[in-house]
């Protein structure tokens, strides 16, 4: 008999049965990083994902379209925004949104790319009217 049974806390534990089988309970806690789902050990250590679960989430995506358009701005390839849309179909507002995550604390960046943002956190909150000052997006975000 195959059966799974998450717990979040407790200890390891290994029990055999008289008739042969045997229970393995390992404590481990799932923690939810943007669309996916992570397993931490009670150690703090992290499985890590599949080879195939490794695609980039939609906020990893905006963000390295930013820095994308900020490099072609820097270097000179466009002058201004709305060429930089231009160039790429993209509506200025939407490349500007983007060009905002630029400007982000690297802590702030750190966390999109290892996808360990809080859950309330939205690709609108950090694109949109998001401060200048790190301490305030910090303050902003609740991070």
């Amino acid at each position: 008999m195959n059966e799974i049974t998450i717990k979040a806390t407790g200890e390891a534990d290994v029990v055999s049965a008289s008739n042969g089988s045997m229970n393995v309970t390992i404590p481990i806690k799932i923690i939810r990083r943007g669309r996916r789902k992570a397993v931490t050990l009670p150690d703090g250590t992290a499985v890590q994902p599949r080879a195939w679960d490794n695609q980039p989430t939609p906020m990893q995506m905006a963000l390295v379209r930013g820095h994308r358009w900020l490099a072609i701005l820097e270097s000179g390839k466009a002058r201004n925004l709305a060429e930089v849309a231009e160039m790429e179909g993209m509506d200025r507002a939407y490349v500007s949104r983007m060009m905002n995550l630029t400007t982000l604390a690297p802590d702030i960046v750190a966390a999109i790319l290892d996808e360990s943002l809080p859950d309330h956190v939205t690709l609108f909150d950090l694109a949109s009217g998001t401060p200048l000052l790190w301490d305030e997006q910090r303050a902003l975000l609740c991070i």
